[in-house]
């Protein structure tokens, strides 16, 4: 096959042409305009990463020439004719895949090896797993081929590739390129002896990595900026934006000073609250946080005002560190938009940014070149590459941000949007909030993060346990207030010795029904929080039947805009004394919701959940200093969610507190005490331990009972939505596996990581039902 006269890099259709040459050059000046050493992104960057100082210029030198080359492999008929013709067949090769194999030739190692700084596995590690879809074995196997016959035509003496790899040799100081093969790639010389030398070549990497930190460190950063930069050349040039001016003014604003979040935060949130209770003062345990340093963790109960103890430690760390970002991350989307309210709401419109699964995309989507995925790709939901990377740029801008977890942290599996926010967390302060929800396996990707980056983080929450607690005081957090400083923090001891419940036991679900409805028929509030989505809808409906639409019932399974009617009435509802209030809630209510209940009626779960669903009760103590709120809990009839031994920890721990008199210092004691002990992580995350390879992997514990669905009836006004450009997210809801609609039934034009389920399984009050309920 004759070589076209020009190679394309991205789709011929839309308003402009992106040739392979423009394409290459373009990223490597976006890397270059990105992480300059002489500029504060490149130098946080390299930081981040723990980049020696001695070694930040070779960094630069190996992230411009793996720009130069990543995309290298596009010079290929398949691909030439996936971006010229309508009718898209499979590709023999992922492109990739191709422009890796071309720098295990002999000839371009040696050509690349007349530089002894250039560390040729670094390259094309970077240059293979730029699309995260690269493995050793499995669905992305490298080099293996996806069509029969396994041939295609290569164009490599192309003058395209010739001069970028011109440019190769201009920078990195290398005598004239060689020579590549033309004509046919197939599994045979000369292809095939390269691939044997590259998978060797991974094999010895991923092996030395684990002892040669400054190794792996190079490794990640060139890993992390390849994607980044072909993410700001890919998102920009083809609609007509200039890399430079738009990277100068959204990547390299001014760094944030303390008068910063003085102004932006620390004032307006001061004044509402004298507008509210008549007088602010800074608490000593608020202003001590901004003594702490880089590294800490803040263990202090319900209501002792760790918000603004937050802000002061990012103030100081803002004095001492030159930071552009303040992070605040949550482990759960429905608790995210609450922390922003909390955290951020204060800053000016066009500084603070929620972001979490749901958030609409601030970016127009941008037309993209072709997918090379097969029916293969059908496995791997979620957001598709130019979705997440469109997502991320469009929030580079903002100083503030409250995150679920997800958004900033999913790098450390190979999350695609993550690893283009990277920029962004490598430039902040950052605050992990609810530490003691995360599942087992985020906490253990927290805990590799915490050793394998520089970065400030202060991680908080009411309560955790002593084996979690140990690893974090591992990973150098100072635990904060320690022993030694608690006595002189007298206005959190005062908080956290006062005893704000009784804890009363009950043996049967009836009992604990008569005590919800004679409780709210006293005026009082009630809130009742089980382990189970569907207890909680049943319980939530025989009170409805009996005490009509006072009634709440907050779970995870309703569509987002249901469920964002059902956060803002429960906490409406219990953010006042002059009405009676009752809720059924699972587990959504024990992160980040200010709720302040008179009665809290609960099944027994593990400690730590115990802590904290006990701290939605008498919350503020409105009540006044002598009132107590009632805890009454009773068994559940299964231990699902959790394990029979967590809920057995849980009645060892309530034996613990007796039935006197409860403070939070007695709940932190007796969680101390009783808590399961957790297997220490091991600080292992794909992103730090794949070397050449990288497939997307879940940063939490994989959940295989559940996924996100459109409902029948919603699909129309879903599809014009669509259409409009209008946000989407309101039609979303989280169902059982079990009830989602077999896969014929779904629109070939609905988002693939999207489902149908049944609206006669959907009530506006109770969510989603695994059997069908009211209408």
């Amino acid at each position: 096959m004759t070589a076209p006269d020009r190679l394309l890099a991205k789709s011929a259709a839309g308003p402009r042409i992106v040739t392979l040459e423009r394409h290459l050059l373009d990223t490597e000046a976006a890397a270059v305009r990105l992480f300059s050493l002489d500029r504060r992104w490149g130098g946080s960057f390299c930081r981040f990463f723990r980049v020696a100082e001695d070694q930040r210029d070779r960094f630069l030198l190996h992230l411009r020439v793996a720009t130069l080359l990543h995309d290298v492999g596009k010079a290929n008929a398949d691909f030439h004719d996936a971006v010229t013709k309508r009718d898209r067949s499979v590709q023999t090769l992922r492109h990739e895949h191709l422009s890796a194999l071309v720098l295990h030739l002999p000839q371009v190692s040696a050509w690349l090896g007349q530089n002894p700084a250039l560390d040729l596995d670094v390259i094309a590690a970077a240059v293979l797993s730029h699309h995260l879809k690269a493995s050793d074995g499995g669905d992305w196997k490298w080099c293996a081929p996806r069509t029969d016959p396994a041939a295609v035509c290569v164009f490599f003496g192309h003058p395209e590739v010739a001069r970028v790899l011109a440019r190769v040799a201009q920078i990195a100081a290398l005598g004239p390129a060689p020579e590549l093969p033309s004509g046919v790639w197939s599994p045979s010389p000369p292809w095939e002896p390269a691939w044997r030398a590259g998978t060797d070549a991974a094999t010895r990497l991923r092996r030395a990595i684990r002892k040669d930190h400054n190794r792996r460190a190079l490794l990640l950063a060139v890993k992390a900026g390849v994607i980044v930069a072909d993410s700001v050349a890919s998102g920009l040039v083809r609609e007509g934006h200039s890399i430079e001016a738009w990277i100068d003014e959204v990547a390299l604003a001014e760094p944030i000073g303390p008068e910063d979040i003085e102004q932006a935060i620390l004032a307006p949130r001061a004044e509402q609250i004298r507008r509210t209770r008549g007088a602010f003062e800074y608490h000593r345990f608020q202003l001590g946080a901004a003594e702490l340093g880089a590294r800490a963790l803040v263990l202090a109960g319900c209501g002792s005002g760790k918000t603004l103890a937050a802000w002061k430690w990012a103030e100081a760390q803002s004095q001492v560190r030159c930071i552009g970002k303040v992070i605040f991350l949550y482990p759960t989307r429905g608790t995210a938009t609450e922390g922003f309210r909390d955290y951020v709401s204060w800053a000016p419109e066009t500084e603070a940014a929620l972001l979490h699964g749901t958030s609409r995309y601030e970016l127009e989507a941008m037309q993209e070149g072709p997918r090379e995925d097969d029916d293969r790709s059908k496995k791997h939901f979620g957001p598709t590459e130019e979705e997440a990377r469109l997502f991320s740029l469009g929030f580079w801008s903002r100083r503030y941000f409250s995150a679920t977890v997800d958004q900033f942290l999913s790098f450390m599996e190979h999350g695609y949007g993550g690893l283009c926010l990277l920029p962004v967390l490598a430039d902040a302060a950052v605050i992990v909030d609810e530490v003691h929800s995360f599942d087992r396996h985020m906490f253990g990707n927290l805990v590799a993060f915490l050793h394998a980056f520089d970065v400030p983080v202060l991680c908080m929450t009411a309560s955790l346990t002593a084996s979690r607690r140990h690893q974090l005081v591992a990973e150098g957090l100072t635990v904060y207030p320690g022993l030694e400083r608690r006595d002189d923090l007298r206005d959190l001891s005062q908080s956290e010795d006062h005893p704000r419940y009784r804890v009363e036991r009950t043996d049967a679900v009836d009992a604990a029904y008569a005590e919800a409805m004679n409780a709210f028929k006293h005026g009082l509030r009630v809130l009742w929080v089980v382990n189970r989505v569907a207890v909680c809808q049943d319980h939530a409906g025989k009170l409805r039947h009996e005490l009509g639409d006072d009634v709440r019932c907050y779970h995870s399974r309703f569509m987002l805009d249901d469920r964002h009617r059902a956060h803002q009435k429960t906490l409406a509802d219990f953010q006042q004394l002059g009405r009676p209030a009752i809720a059924v809630t699972t587990q959504v209510c024990e992160m980040s919701l200010d709720l302040d209940a008179d009665v809290l009626i609960t099944e027994t779960a593990p400690p730590p959940s115990l802590v904290q669903r006990f701290g939605r009760a008498n919350r503020h103590r409105a009540r006044g200093d002598d009132f107590r709120a009632r805890l009454i809990v009773y068994a559940p009839d299964t231990a699902a969610p959790y394990t029979r031994a967590e809920i057995e920890a849980g009645e060892s721990f309530l034996a613990a507190l007796g039935a006197g008199d409860i403070s939070q210092r007695h709940l932190a004691a007796a969680l101390e005490q009783h808590a399961l002990p957790e297997p220490a992580a091991d600080g292992s995350a794909r992103f730090l331990d794949a070397g050449y390879y990288a497939v997307p992997g879940s940063l939490r514990d994989a959940d295989e009972s559940a996924c996100p669905c459109v409902l029948d009836a919603d699909l129309d006004a879903f599809a014009e939505a669509q259409r409009a450009r209008t946000p989407t997210d309101g039609f979303v809801v989280n169902v059982p596996r079990r009830c989602v609609r077999p896969h014929d039934a779904r629109p070939a034009w609905l988002p693939r990581h999207l489902h149908v389920a049944s609206s006669s399984h959907y009530s506006k009050f109770l969510g989603f039902q695994a059997e069908p309920g009211e209408p």
